[in-house]
């Protein structure tokens, strides 16, 4: 039974305040349960700023939720982007063997992982004077040249 695979579909949103454009590298991926896989997703900058943001995750149907375990996430943390600026963010996860034995998840083939990316201040930590990953010191950086 552990031979079984899920599909994982792959989501990508951006609210409409933040001015980025952001994909998954692939749509969906075949997943044996228990292994750890890796996903990529693309996200760009698009405005003329440096802009913090923080992605926000659900995975659909709910009754699956508990069983999928992500062990490295860029959602973990704010992100800054600078002006035009593309990133590759990864999401290491798997799908726990577990769900075999829910009663209300164990039929479920296809499942997916849906990001949403928002507006986000920068982190307590990147605000000390000068520090370089904050919008503020990139701006004063960027006056100052």
């Amino acid at each position: 039974m552990l031979d079984r695979t899920v599909t994982v579909r792959f989501d990508a949103n951006v609210a409409p305040e933040l001015p980025w454009r952001f994909e998954p590298e692939q749509t969906t991926v075949k997943v044996k349960l228990g292994e750890s896989t890796l996903a990529f997703y693309r996200v760009t900058n698009t405005s003329d700023r440096p802009l913090w943001g923080m992605a926000t995750f659900n995975v659909f149907p709910e009754q699956v939720a508990p069983f999928f375990n992500k062990l490295q996430c860029f959602c973990f943390t704010e992100q800054l982007l600078q002006p035009g600026e593309s990133q590759e963010m990864a999401v290491s996860f798997f799908v726990d063997p577990q769900i075999l034995a829910d009663k209300d998840a164990f039929w479920v083939e296809h499942m997916t992982l849906s990001y949403t990316f928002y507006p986000a201040a920068p982190p307590k930590s990147a605000g000390k004077t000068g520090d370089p990953a904050t919008p503020q010191a990139v701006q004063r950086k960027g006056q100052a040249g």
